[in-house]
């Protein structure tokens, strides 16, 4: 994947779990790497690579002027708040962030005359989908504002290509999970509330005990299922999309998953194997926002970008998560 000629990249949210690990790559086969982060919802330990600017993305002359004087290539946009329950209670938070401090970025970058963006979407945009696995091409419903703004700004973008301003890849993310398997970085939230990061959490002794949202799912379980991609199968995924873009200037958008889902209990069963720790589990209602089944179709990643998973398995993505949570 390296190139005789590294890109200059400007990273936003690069500071936190999804981000730090696209620096670390970026980093890795060369390229020159600025993160743009206000550290909102991270400590910004696993930033250990890269340059980083404390910046508000509101501070639209602030980020003009990094953009202006680093010239970056490529801009990859992680900056957003991403807690779906959150979302439904405090939507005007998310959208003025999510949405309001993309268009703040958008407008310094065509300020700056940079044309290339890779954007941190998600699957909550398909909101409970009319079948699974679900494609690109399917209608995009979100059931909250947070699949609402993450469907805005992929409109924004369409518009903006369609207009001749910009070229992007939009990669519309399931659940992302996992560790660096070097054990270098891995999930800092402040506040997890993701599955996987809990239940580790359950089983170290954290958290008193782990709360499952909804039993009634149409599902055989009862319980949600998803599809879970590794975060290092994910940062190349971003690095892919970064080299085709500038390699063939057509904007895509792009699902990234694994094709197979597994459920809530699937996944506590899993992390009670990895970690030989049989903790304390309360069913509770169904949390807002939440489909009952939400799994990826892979196959246009893998024609366009030549995306090629490497963990592909709930098993190692526990692993390494665990291996990173213990060192905490």
């Amino acid at each position: 994947m390296k190139r005789k000629s590294p890109f200059r990249v400007v990273v936003t949210g690069g500071a936190g779990y999804i981000g730090s690990h696209v620096v670390k790559l970026l980093v890795r086969e060369g390229h020159e790497v600025l993160v743009i982060d206000n550290l909102s919802t991270t400590s910004g330990e696993n930033l250990k690579y890269g340059r980083l600017a404390i910046v508000d993305l509101s501070e639209e002359e602030k980020v003009f002027n990094l953009l202006k004087d680093f010239k970056p290539q490529v801009v990859i946009h992680f900056a957003a708040f991403i807690v779906v329950p959150e979302s439904v209670e405090k939507p005007l938070k998310y959208y003025y962030n999510n949405v309001g401090n993309t268009l703040r970025l958008l407008s310094a970058m065509k300020r700056a005359g940079i044309e290339n963006l890779i954007f941190s979407s998600s699957a909550a945009v398909y909101g409970i989908p009319e079948r699974v696995p679900v494609t690109e091409e399917d209608p995009l419903k979100p059931i909250s504002p947070y699949g609402e703004s993450k469907a805005m700004v992929e409109k924004i973008l369409r518009d903006m290509d369609l207009a001749g301003e910009i070229k992007y890849i939009s990669l519309r993310y399931f659940n992302v999970a996992g560790a660096d398997p070097e054990g270098e970085l891995g999930p800092t939230y402040h506040q997890p509330s993701h599955l996987i990061i809990r239940a580790l959490k359950a089983a170290k002794g954290e958290l008193p005990f782990l709360e499952i949202y909804g039993t009634d799912y149409p599902t055989p379980d009862g319980t949600c299922i998803r599809d879970y991609i590794h975060v290092t199968d994910l940062a190349k995924a971003h690095l892919l999309a970064m080299e085709y873009l500038v390699r063939e200037g057509e904007s895509q958008v792009l699902n990234c998953g694994y094709g197979r889902g597994y459920s809530v209990k699937e996944v506590i069963e899993t992390v009670r194997k990895i970690t030989g720790v049989n903790f304390e589990v309360r069913e509770g209602k169904r949390r807002p926002g939440d489909p009952p089944v939400l799994i990826a179709s892979n196959k246009k990643i893998k024609e366009i970008l030549g995306f090629k998973p490497e963990f592909e398995d709930l098993e190692i993505i526990i692993k390494h998560t665990w291996e990173f949570e213990k060192r905490r």
